[in-house]
């Protein structure tokens, strides 16, 4: 299967959502896909009337991706460019009570804080840190900025031999060595104040110290906020010894003033992030995870209550990881995203009475942003499914009224075929039910036979919702004529944290029989040609992959592994954040308590099973999962003359990010279900 590159050129963002006429569809391509706008990060004015957010266009063509700053303006509903540079400006904020934008920008080299005029203005720097700038934080009376750089907390060996000049080493005494993508270089992400006019040395108020704020690597501006009164700074950090064992981070409390530190969550081993003050400096809103070293237990929503100095679980009474939040602008209540069953409804919250409502639901993920009006009477909120990537959408709170604002991605809908979606339940091995997404061709006809894709997904914990990937992509599968098959097994959040759990210390177990179920049940079905399935998935869906090459019995035709874990015991040894192995699967290998999870459960040990051609593809820069478990894994299937193939990035980690990367990703994927499934 072949494609030809497109480039899609927009000259307007906002558009209504009009199909062409159906014999002028296409199927969905990857060309589309990676040619798509990306919106992020909506930013309600003071005054109500302008939502300020970012686009990210994608040229193919020149291999680069470009962020410009946008407004929609609510009275005369309709969206505007308000930067349109060669440079990226992002991360955009209001300040001086909405006369002005300050946002990130790397038009000097490295990103720095910029600010321009609103409605009309030229950019004008800032800032001029060293390094640059990754998230920044104006105090609500607007006299600092709080933003987030790295510093080096501690010399290496290129300051011990500086004579040296060309010496290019690392050297550690301690774990962790690496982080996901990167090696640990002796710097951490600090948090500094400096004044709003940048004038001035910039203070670090976690000096000398070797953790990360925001958390490496997903955190952001959202691990840290200002009091309402701008004396004080909450934020997120592991400040703990056994860094790569725990998950332990906590909320600290930085006082202006007093320039004292003061941990606030220390009662509790697990997570604790994201801290949001109420409007009224009363309350601190957080997110926490109970469980020590388990990075995926439930998500809770938690209040901390100055005047008490008490946490309360305000999400107690809801089986469901919570995603996003807000606080409502009179501090009475808190609107957040949680997952479901492969949906991620929006809820609101009374923060006295801990009652909980769910208040707009439907196929999609309400988790892409929010941002309320100053009368608390809208929230704008990011809303995805999985045929469209994040748009805007107004939700009015007396009515609960769900209406879109922009279409970023309007001029690739219009001309592309959609496909249909189903949810089907499917019974378990052991009699409980799988819910299984279920995705068809273009133009489906029930008399004729398609090819089958069963998906994996990753995670462990992750659950199969109303995402949209650019990278995993299910309606870009199924557009490519085969009927998808996604169950979300044991293990997957949305579903209630003990199926959720199920997975640890079983990955070889009822996960696996759930993935086999889910694929018999829709292949049964007449319009599956069953002796045309294939099998594919990343991380933990790679494992899956490999696993279940050792114990399809001939089920499927081919598979694709991208990134997965081969043999545990190697993982182990190559892994950078320990909690994660020592959780899943009980802890290091060489203890005799744990020798039956990597006896049982690792996928190397059933390699005179394997018998189906498999793609293999990994990236080399991928810490989590190294790139020598698909190595191990593809020297096998040569080793044993199995038709098999192996993609190396070079430069990419845990997700090929580069566009034309990603583009012969793409390619190579769709190239060899089409040769393999003949």
């Amino acid at each position: 299967m072949k494609f030809k590159i497109l480039l899609i050129l927009l000259s307007s963002i906002a558009f209504a959502q009009v199909k062409l006429p159906a014999d002028q569809l296409k199927p969905f391509s990857p060309d589309d896909l990676l040619s798509m706008n990306r919106l992020s990060d909506p930013q309600m004015s003071p005054d109500g009337k302008f939502v300020l957010y970012s686009v990210t266009t994608c040229n193919i063509k020149t291999n680069k991706k470009n962020s410009d700053l946008w407004v929609f303006d609510l009275t005369k509903k309709e969206s505007r460019k308000i930067t349109d540079r060669p440079t990226s400006e992002y991360h955009a904020r209001w300040i001086d009570g909405g006369k002005k934008i300050a946002f990130l920008s790397s038009q000097m080299g490295s990103p720095q804080i910029f600010n321009m005029d609103f409605p009309k203005g030229k950019p004008i720097g800032l800032t001029a840190i060293k390094g640059g700038i990754s998230s920044f934080r104006y105090s609500p009376d607007g006299s600092m900025i709080a933003f987030t750089s790295d510093t080096k907390y501690k010399d290496n060996l290129k300051d011990k031999y500086s004579e040296l000049g060309g010496i290019d080493v690392y050297s550690y005494d301690d774990l962790p060595t690496r982080a996901w993508d990167h090696w640990e270089d002796n710097k951490a992400s600090h948090i500094f104040i400096i004044t709003s006019n940048g004038k001035g040395t910039p203070k670090d108020i976690m000096k000398d110290e070797p953790y990360d704020c925001p958390l490496s690597p997903f955190g952001g501006v959202e691990n840290y906020n200002w009091n309402p009164n701008s004396l004080e700074i909450a934020y997120t950090a592991k400040k703990v010894d056994d860094y790569e064992k725990s998950t332990n981070t906590d909320i600290f409390l930085y006082d202006i003033k007093s320039k004292n530190t003061k941990n606030i969550t220390s009662e509790n081993p697990g997570y604790d992030k994201n801290p949001l003050y109420s409007p009224d400096g009363k309350f601190i809103a957080y997110t926490r995870q109970d469980r020590p070293s388990f990075e995926a237990d439930k998500v809770r929503l938690m209040s901390y209550d100055f005047s008490s100095g008490v946490s309360k679980d305000l999400t107690a009474n809801l089986d469901q990881w919570v995603v996003q939040f807000d606080w409502t602008p009179d501090s009475k209540n808190i609107y957040f995203s949680a997952t479901g069953k492969g949906v991620e409804p929006l809820y609101s919250l009374n923060v006295a009475s801990s009652n909980i409502n769910k208040v707009a639901d439907g196929n999609y993920n309400y988790s892409s942003g929010m941002a309320f009006a100053p009368d608390g009477s809208e929230l704008i909120i990011g809303r995805t499914s999985m045929m469209e990537a994040v748009d805007l959408f107004k939700f009015t709170l007396s009515d609960k009224n769900v209406s879109r604002l922009t279409n970023v991605n309007a001029l690739t809908s219009q001309r592309v075929n959609d496909v249909k979606i189903e949810e089907k339940m499917v019974e378990s091995t052991d009699g409980k039910m799988i819910h299984t997404w279920v995705l068809y061709p273009p133009n489906f006809d029930a008399s004729k036979t398609y090819p089958m894709i069963t998906y994996c997904q990753g995670g462990p914990q992750g659950t199969i919702s109303n995402y949209f990937s650019f990278r995993w992509n299910l309606y870009l599968m199924a557009s490519q004529g085969y009927v998808v098959c996604a169950p979300n097994r044991r293990g997957m959040p949305g579903f209630g944290q003990e199926w959720n759990d199920a997975v640890s210390k079983d990955w070889g177990g009822q996960a696996m029989d759930d993935i086999l179920s889910a694929t018999d049940a829709v292949a049964s079905e007449s319009f599956v040609d069953n002796t045309k399935l294939a099998c594919v998935g990343p991380s933990f869906g790679g494992y899956s992959v490999f696993w279940l090459a050792g114990h399809h019995e001939g089920r499927f035709k081919t598979f694709i592994s991208h990134c997965g874990v081969f043999n545990l015991t190697s993982m182990y040894g190559a892994t950078e954040e320990l909690f994660f192995p020592n959780w899943e699967f009980g802890g290091p290998y060489w203890l005799e308590e744990n020798e039956d999870q990597y006896e049982e459960f690792s996928p190397h040990k059933f390699v005179n099973e394997w018998d189906t051609p498999m793609l293999v593809i990994t990236g080399v820069q991928d810490f989590r999962v190294p790139y020598t478990q698909s190595l191990e894994a593809y020297t096998a299937l040569q080793t044993k003359g199995i038709n098999s193939k192996l993609l190396v990035f070079p430069n990419e980690s845990h997700w090929v990010l580069n566009l034309q990367n990603a583009l012969v990703w793409q390619y190579e994927f769709f190239d060899w279900l089409e040769t393999t499934l003949k």
